[in-house]
C-alpha cells in the first residue's frame, strides 16, 4: 500500500486566540507538513463562523503558497454556488500563474454557511446548488485554451488547465465526478454514512477525461495523534465539543480540551458524535496505524486527506508528525 497523505485546514480560531493567530498557525503548519512530505495543503471556505479564519479562502491559499516551496496548495473546497465561475477562474488562474504546477481547485456545492449568510454572499439565491454541474463545466471552459469567437475569457486562466476536484458527502458528487472524469474527494471526516456507496458509484461510472484517465478517490479522516492514547483522547475532546456545539446551534472558537467528554454531553449526544466522527483515528502512533490500515484497506483510497483540530498548536504539529510516521510505516 502506497498512497499520499494530505492536509485539510480551516485555520481554526481557538478559544483564547485570534484570527491573526489562526492564520499564523496555518502557515506554520503548512511549512511543517511540507517538510514531512505531505502531498497537498487544502483550505476550506466557510462563512460567518467565529471559529474559522479561512473565509477568504483564495487569499489564504496565496499566503500559504507564497510561504512554502513545494507542497501543492488548494481549496477543499471553494463553494462554487457562492461565486461566478469566471471570478473563480480568474482567481485560480492568477494563483496558478504565480505558483505554477502547485495549485488545486476543489469544488463543493454547499454554501459553507447558513442560508441567511448565503443570501448575504450571493444577494439572491438564483445561483443555487442545482446549477452546480453547469457551473463546473463553465469553469472548465475558462481554463481551456480560448477558441475563435470566444467573447468572455479568464485572464489569467485560459489554457492553464488548473486541476479540478469534485468534493462531496453524498452520492451526487460521486456521480458528477465520474461523469466529468475528475478526481473525487469524500468528506468522510464528518459525514461518513455514504462513503462506501459513493466510492463504488464513482469507480463504476468513471469516464476518462483529458485531466484524468483513471478514477482517483481521496478520503478524509480526522487524526488526533499523541505520545499516548490517553493524551490523544484528551486532545480529541476539543473537536468533539466543537462538533456538538455546532449541532446545538452554538458554533464558536475551538474549545480547550476537557478531562472527560462524558461530563459535558448526554448519552444521545455521544452516540451522535460517534456516528458523525466515525472516521477519526485517535491515539498513539501504533493505535492510529492500526485503525488507518483497516480504513484504507476498506476504502481502497488513492489518497488520504487529514483534518486535525487540536487546541494547542504545538500538540497539533506533533500530531501531524506522528501521522507522517504512520504513513511511512504503512508504506
Amino acid at each position: 500500500m502506497s498512497i499520499p497523505f494530505s492536509v485539510l485546514d480551516l485555520s481554526p480560531i481557538v478559544a483564547g486566540g485570534t484570527a491573526a493567530d489562526a492564520l499564523r498557525n496555518t502557515l506554520d503548519l503548512a511549512r511543517h507538513v511540507e517538510q514531512l512530505g505531505y502531498q497537498r495543503f487544502w483550505l476550506a471556505e466557510h462563512h460567518n463562523m467565529s471559529g474559522i479564519a479561512s473565509a477568504a479562502t483564495v487569499v489564504v491559499i496565496g499566503h500559504v503558497a507564497a510561504g512554502t516551496q513545494r507542497i501543492r496548495v488548494g481549496s477543499g473546497g471553494i463553494m462554487l454556488p457562492n461565486h461566478a465561475p469566471l471570478v473563480v477562474a480568474e482567481q485560480f488562474g492568477t494563483l496558478a500563474t504565480l505558483f505554477p504546477d502547485r495549485i488545486d481547485l476543489g469544488l463543493g456545492r454547499a454554501p459553507g454557511t447558513d442560508m441567511v449568510t448565503a443570501r448575504a454572499l450571493r444577494r439572491d439565491l438564483a445561483t443555487n446548488a442545482e446549477q452546480f454541474p453547469q457551473d463546473v463545466m463553465e469553469l472548465q471552459a475558462y481554463f481551456a485554451p480560448s477558441v475563435p469567437g470566444q467573447t468572455v475569457r479568464a485572464i489569467p486562466g485560459e489554457g492553464l488547465n488548473v486541476p479540478l476536484w469534485i468534493l462531496g458527502s453524498s452520492l451526487f458528487g460521486a456521480q458528477l465526478a465520474a461523469a466529468l472524469g475528475l478526481p473525487f474527494a469524500f468528506a468522510s471526516h464528518f459525514a461518513p454514512d455514504a462513503l462506501l456507496a459513493a466510492l463504488q458509484i464513482y469507480r463504476a461510472r468513471f469516464k476518462p477525461s483529458r485531466q484524468l484517465q483513471q478514477p482517483h478517490a481521496m478520503v478524509a479522516a480526522n487524526i488526533i495523534a499523541a505520545d499516548s492514547d490517553a493524551e490523544a483522547r484528551y486532545l480529541f475532546t476539543s473537536l468533539q465539543q466543537a462538533f456538538l456545539r455546532l449541532r446545538r446551534g452554538q458554533p464558536g472558537p475551538l474549545p480547550a480540551p476537557v478531562a472527560s467528554i462524558d461530563a459535558v454531553t448526554s448519552e444521545a449526544e455521544r452516540a451522535g458524535l460517534a456516528q458523525a466522527l466515525e472516521c477519526s483515528f485517535v491515539g498513539s502512533a501504533a493505535t492510529v496505524e492500526q485503525g488507518l490500515r483497516n480504513f484504507l484497506a476498506r476504502t481502497a483510497a488513492d489518497e488520504l486527506i487529514i483534518s486535525g483540530h487540536i487546541h494547542d498548536h504545538q500538540a497539533r504539529l506533533r500530531s501531524f508528525a506522528l501521522a507522517a510516521q504512520v504513513r511511512d510505516a504503512i508504506l
